[in-house]
């Protein structure tokens, strides 16, 4: 680890105009994944802002019947808080489905959103890396690539993401709240994490100078009736090969409304809006969504050893589609 500047800011403005300063800085809340990365000398960074003495640790049920979720929030709070079982049960789900509960009980929803890959050549310095090094090259595409995405890959990055929070989250499609030197905005979580494409070491449209503050659930009624399944190589604190968050509103024997999100397979938080076509108008039954699953993995690209995955994703939002909405 590298030498570096502890600063504890005292509030919002404190942190943005240490960040926009300039320099090399981060944010470090519960640290569950930025410790790790300085550790290993992937992050380096020259000043480390402490963010917990700031107000952003509430879940609040807004008057439309939505929800705001403080950055600062824990993981486990928020998974274990009655409103969300209740009304966003599958973002209860896929957080208690992440890590293990010390690290829930310290990792935060802000962290959960900017958390990087899992890749093992980004975690291997001595392995050339595009999102550490652009450039370099993407030693999975030809490396052992069992873990990998199999959609929204480029020539220069096949990494997945590893949120299971941001799979519940593009399902459910909020707005991030940021702040930054010239006011606050908001930020479609559809459009907040990017494809590699081209520059695999951008990830997201956050700017250096801007802190998140909040993430705004809206007041969806049929996301009460949702399901988060995760696929994994074992039982416990273990990312996805594939998994799947779903959400779906029956009426008068059809489905009248529909979410779907894949993680495990995507370079991002994948929501699949042509699975959502396939489904909205159809009956419940094993024939539709059999059918939103092949229009979910149909852009899919399997690569030596990861190929498995497409029909896993598969099987697993279909599982999950079963568990939602029924068999007519």
């Amino acid at each position: 680890m590298q030498p570096f500047k502890f600063i504890r800011a005292d509030n919002q403005l404190g942190a943005i105009s240490t960040l926009a300063a300039g320099g090399n800085s981060k944010i470090i809340a519960g640290g569950t994944n930025m410790v790790d990365l300085m550790k290993l000398n992937i992050e380096t960074p020259a000043v480390v802002v402490d963010i917990n003495s700031l107000k952003l640790g509430q879940v609040e049920t807004l008057p439309d019947g939505g929800v705001k979720i403080g950055a600062l929030v824990k993981n486990s709070d928020l998974a274990y808080h009655p409103y969300i079982i209740t009304h966003y049960p599958v973002l209860s789900e896929a957080l208690l489905s992440g890590a293990s509960a010390q690290l829930r009980n310290m990792a935060t929803v802000g962290g959960n959103l900017l958390q990087r890959t899992r890749c093992p050549y980004f975690y291997d310095t001595s392995f050339p890396c595009n999102k550490r090094s652009p450039g370099s090259g993407c030693s999975a595409i030809e490396g052992y690539n069992r873990n990998n995405a199999v959609l929204g890959t480029s020539a220069q990055c096949i990494a997945t993401h590893p949120s299971d929070m941001c799979v519940a989250m593009a399902a459910l499609a909020p707005m991030i709240q940021v702040q930054g030197p010239k006011g606050s905005r908001e930020i479609p979580f559809s459009a907040f994490h990017l494809e590699p494409g081209s520059t695999p070491q951008i990830e997201n449209t956050l700017r250096h100078d801007e802190l998140i503050t909040a993430v705004i659930l809206p007041p969806l009624k049929f996301a009460a009736r949702s399901h988060y399944l995760k696929v994994r190589d074992r039982s416990s604190y273990e990312f996805a090969l594939a998994s799947a968050a779903v959400a779906l509103e029956l009426d008068n024997g059809r489905i009248s409304a529909a979410r779907i999100a894949l993680g495990g397979v995507g370079t991002k938080p994948w929501r699949s809006e042509a699975a959502e076509k396939v489904l909205i108008g159809g009956y419940p039954n094993s024939e539709t969504y059999k059918n939103a699953a092949e229009a979910a993995l149909s852009d899919a690209k399997p690569y030596k050893y990861n190929g498995f995955k497409i029909e896993l994703a598969k099987r697993t939002l279909v599982r999950a589609l079963e568990t939602v909405g029924g068999m007519s």
